[in-house]
């Protein structure tokens, strides 16, 4: 046997080491083609916005007319990633400002319908700071309302004092039972903590504090021989020293067809509730009683009834 190699082993293992170059080559030339083609499709496309077909870019991107108006300042555009939704926002720089300082009472005018609730409720302070501001207008009276008033408004709950001669910070804190801290901290008084002062005439905020009201119900009408006037809230007292008693039962019923208020309701400030009812409107007794007053009245009420039922209780 010839172990000796052939004359084709040699032209066999030639033939085979040029093709495995071959492959190598043609592998190579693929690669750098793919490679030179992701780097040109990154290069030569811009990235663009995509959103979503309900709102497509340009009308994302383009302003409204209203804020075109309002807004001088633009964004420039900005590249988003691709796949990624996105919505321009535009500024506008057109914004509501308060007409007067937080810190400062204002003055409103009452408007036909007005109540001291309401006037209070849309200024978001307490009825009895309205009370304690106007006591020279309503004399802590809300029935004394009436349209064409017109009421200093505080900026916070507290009382709205006009300084007396003779008064100091620590008396006035004292009278009105309120913080002086609270007082000389508050802004709106621009009190110079290197010097406390006030004099007559100015107005301080008493924030938190609070005063006694005055008694602004009807007084008791007195029946018979008592020794005192009854018409001392007007002409419409009744003479019933010589009437039997009706004595009310204790309970009592709406004396109204409308069974709801008109805007003032039961507080510390108003003792009473105010029941809607309009001109011509039918008004009842509220329980069993005599009359003792029937004509018109001073203090906001206008013509009035007064009813005493014998029992402690007098309705009006």
């Amino acid at each position: 046997m010839n172990n000796s190699p052939s004359k084709d082993e040699p032209v066999q293992k030639g033939a085979a080491s040029v093709l495995d170059s071959r492959y190598i080559k043609i592998s190579w030339g693929v690669t750098v083609v793919v490679v030179v083609a992701m780097l040109a499709s990154v290069l030569w496309h811009p990235l663009t916005v995509h959103s979503s077909p309900a709102a497509p870019a340009a009308a994302l991107n383009k302003p409204q007319a209203s804020q075109t108006a309002q807004a001088n300042v633009s964004l420039p555009e900005m590249a988003t990633p691709a796949g990624v939704d996105s919505v321009a926002r535009q500024v506008n720089d057109h914004t509501i400002a308060p007409t007067h300082a937080p810190d400062e009472e204002i003055d409103y005018t009452v408007q036909k319908g007005d109540s001291v609730f309401g006037i209070a409720k849309q200024f978001n302070i307490s009825p009895d700071s309205v009370l304690w501001a106007n006591y020279d207008i309503l004399n802590d009276n809300p029935d004394m309302l009436s349209p064409g008033q017109v009421l200093k408004i505080p900026p916070t709950n507290g009382v709205y004092y006009k300084v007396q001669p003779g008064d100091t910070l620590e008396s006035v804190a004292a009278v009105f039972k309120a913080n002086l801290d609270d007082i000389l901290n508050y802004s709106g008084n621009k009190i110079d903590l290197t010097n406390p002062a006030i004099i007559p005439g100015q107005y301080l905020m008493v924030v938190g504090g609070s005063r006694a009201f005055r008694q602004w119900l009807i007084p008791t009408i007195p029946r018979g021989p008592a020794g005192v006037m009854v018409n001392l809230i007007g002409t419409g007292g009744c003479d019933t020293s010589k009437s039997g008693g009706y004595v009310g039962s204790g309970y009592w019923v709406w004396p109204a067809d409308n069974h709801y208020l008109s805007g003032n309701d039961y507080y510390p400030g108003h003792l009473g509730i105010d029941i809607a009812a309009g001109l011509g409107a039918s008004v009842y007794a509220a329980d069993s009683g005599l009359v003792v007053y029937a004509g018109w009245a001073y203090g906001g009420y206008g013509n009035m009834v007064l009813i005493d039922h014998n029992n402690g209780y007098q309705t009006l």
